[in-house]
């Protein structure tokens, strides 16, 4: 029998799948639990539409992401802060502060998780910041440490 899969099942595939499986294990198993649906002319074409339009949806987001890519590595974000001997900062600048100055200057919103600093910055200085904006989408964006 072919069934849908409503949800992902062990061993067997994830959500959105059309598999073959015994007809007492669809009958008996996945279709009381609601784990698939029966695979009807109506359902493989619903779940064709449904596979197509994820896809445009992930098309547009890349898209999307890879746009601010590019607008973020032409930007430069100033962060002002104080700083003791030497251009030491007391505290240090973390990818919170980053992602704040830059909705702050630029009204641009990114995830502080998505920014990735090795380390804190402790130090007055330039800086190239790597942001993970999707998978295999990165962008450098260009951090200034200022005493202020």
């Amino acid at each position: 029998m072919k069934v849908i899969l409503l949800e992902d099942v062990k061993k067997l595939g994830k959500k959105g799948d059309l598999i073959e499986v015994a007809d007492g294990y669809a009958r008996n198993y996945l279709l009381p639990r609601n784990l698939a649906r029966e695979a009807t002319e109506g359902g493989i074409k619903q779940l064709k539409q449904e596979k197509a339009a994820l896809e445009n949806k992930k098309r547009k987001e890349r898209q999307q992401a890879q746009a601010l890519a590019a607008k973020l590595s032409e930007m430069t974000v100033t962060l002002k802060v104080k700083s003791g001997e030497q251009g030491k900062l007391f505290g240090s600048v973390t990818s919170k502060d980053i992602s704040e100055a830059l909705k702050e200057q630029h009204d641009i919103e990114v995830d502080r998780r998505k920014i990735e600093l090795q380390e804190p910055i402790k130090s007055l200085g330039n800086y190239e910041v790597d942001i993970k904006l999707a998978p295999g989408i990165d962008a450098k964006l260009k951090v200034k440490i200022v005493e202020g």
